[in-house]
C-alpha cells in the first residue's frame, strides 16, 4: 500500500505547487460544452433464441433502445472536467455498476476532473471509462453495433489517479492507480496498477500497448491499433491476453481462468454517405478442464452523412463446441444473427 499513498502524495505536492505558481494567471474559460447520442435496434437471431452472449443488443426479435448519453465538458485555463450520464439498458445495467433495486439506479459513464500541471504531464482523477481495449461502450464509437468478445471480457471503466506524459509527438505514457475493474467505491486494500503507452508515428497511425494488473482484478495485456492506410481504407486491430480470473465470463464454463483473442476490423469507404466494415475475431476461453474458442464474423454498413447513422449488420459466430442454442432448443455450435440500429449524435 506505501506505494500507492507516495504516488497520491506526489499527485498532491505537483498539483498544490503548480496551482500556487499559476494564481496570479488569467484563466479564460472555454464555453460548456454539452454532445452526446441516442440509439435504437432491432435484432433477431435466426435460432429463434438470444445466443450470442457479447454486450448490448442483446434483445431477441424485439424493437429496443440502447441508451440517451449526456456529456458535459469545460476547460477553464488548465483544468478541465466530463460528466457523463446515460440512461437506458446499454448505458446502465449492461455497462456500469448499479445500486438501485432494479439494478438500473446508478447512470454515470464517466466523472472526473483533470489538470495540465505542465506541458508534458497532465493528472486526472475520478471515474473514466477504460484505456484498455479497441470498443466503446458508446456506439457513436464503434463501426459495429454489436460488440466483440474481447471488450464483453475486459474493463469498461477503471477509477483512480492517472498521469499522462506527452514524451515526444510520436511517443505518449499514461501510468495510474486503480480501483478494482467496474469499481466507483473500493474500500479494499488491493488497487490495479494501469500501464499505457502510445505510439503515433504520423497521421491516422495510431499503436497502444496497454497494461493492467491488480490482486484481485487480474492482468490484462493488450494491443490496440488503428491504420488509415488511404483515405477510403481502415483497418483496426485489437489483440489481449488475460489471466487469473475467478469468475466465469462468457460460456458458462466451470473453471474460467483467463482468455485470449485477435480482433480485425477492416473498414472500406465507398461513398460519402456510405462504409463497409468486416469484424473478424478469434476468441479463447480458458479453461481448466477444456478451452473453447470462437470465430465471429460481423459485417456492418454504416449509412449516413449527418448526425443519423444507420447501422445494418450480419454476424455469425461458430464455437469449437455446442455453446449455442438452435430452432429445437438444442445445443448447436453455431449463432446467426441480424442487426438493424439507428445512432443519432449531437
Amino acid at each position: 500500500m506505501k506505494k500507492y499513498y507516495l504516488l497520491l502524495l506526489m499527485a498532491t505536492f505537483l498539483i498544490c505547487t503548480t496551482l500556487k505558481a499559476q494564481d496570479d494567471e488569467i484563466e479564460e474559460a472555454t464555453p460548456l460544452s454539452i454532445s452526446g447520442s441516442v440509439d435504437t435496434y432491432y435484432k433477431y437471431d435466426f435460432s429463434g433464441n438470444p445466443n450470442i452472449p457479447t454486450s448490448f443488443a442483446s434483445d431477441q426479435n424485439s424493437f429496443s433502445i440502447g441508451m440517451v448519453n449526456l456529456i458535459a465538458s469545460q476547460q477553464v485555463g488548465k483544468a478541465s472536467f466530463v460528466g457523463d450520464i446515460s440512461f437506458g439498458p446499454r448505458g446502465q445495467s449492461q455497462s456500469i455498476p448499479n445500486s438501485g433495486a432494479d439494478n438500473n439506479s446508478f447512470h454515470i459513464q464517466n466523472l472526473y476532473v483533470a489538470y495540465q500541471l505542465s506541458d508534458m504531464v497532465t493528472v486526472s482523477g475520478g471515474y473514466m471509462g477504460t484505456f484498455v481495449g479497441y470498443e466503446v461502450i458508446s456506439p457513436t464509437g464503434n463501426f459495429n453495433y454489436s460488440t466483440s468478445y474481447l471488450f464483453t471480457s475486459g474493463p469498461f471503466q477503471n477509477a483512480g489517479l492517472k498521469f499522462d506524459f506527452a514524451l515526444s509527438e510520436k511517443f505518449g505514457l499514461m501510468v495510474g492507480v486503480f480501483n478494482d475493474w467496474n469499481e466507483y467505491t473500493d474500500m479494499t486494500s488491493s488497487k490495479d496498477i494501469g500501464l499505457q503507452l502510445s505510439y503515433s508515428p504520423s497521421a491516422g497511425y495510431d499503436l497502444y500497448f496497454n497494461l493492467i494488473t491488480g490482486e484481485q482484478s487480474g492482468t490484462e495485456f493488450d494491443i490496440t491499433a488503428g491504420l488509415q492506410f488511404t483515405d477510403n481504407f481502415y483497418l483496426g486491430v485489437n489483440a489481449a491476453t488475460y489471466g487469473a480470473n475467478e469468475e466465469p465470463k462468457l460460456l458458462n464454463t466451470a473453471e474460467d481462468t483467463g482468455f485470449y483473442g485477435l480482433a480485425l476490423y477492416p473498414q472500406l469507404k465507398i461513398s460519402d454517405v456510405t462504409s463497409l466494415g468486416l469484424r473478424f475475431e478469434h476468441f479463447v476461453q480458458r479453461d481448466a478442464i477444456d478451452d473453447i474458442s470462437v470465430d465471429a464474423f460481423t459485417f456492418s454498413a454504416n449509412i449516413g452523412s449527418g448526425n443519423l447513422k444507420f447501422i445494418p449488420e450480419l454476424r455469425y459466430d461458430t464455437a469449437s463446441e455446442d455453446v449455442f442454442i438452435d430452432s429445437h432448443n438444442e445445443f448447436t455450435g453455431g449463432a446467426f444473427q441480424l442487426v438493424a440500429a439507428a445512432v443519432y449524435s449531437f
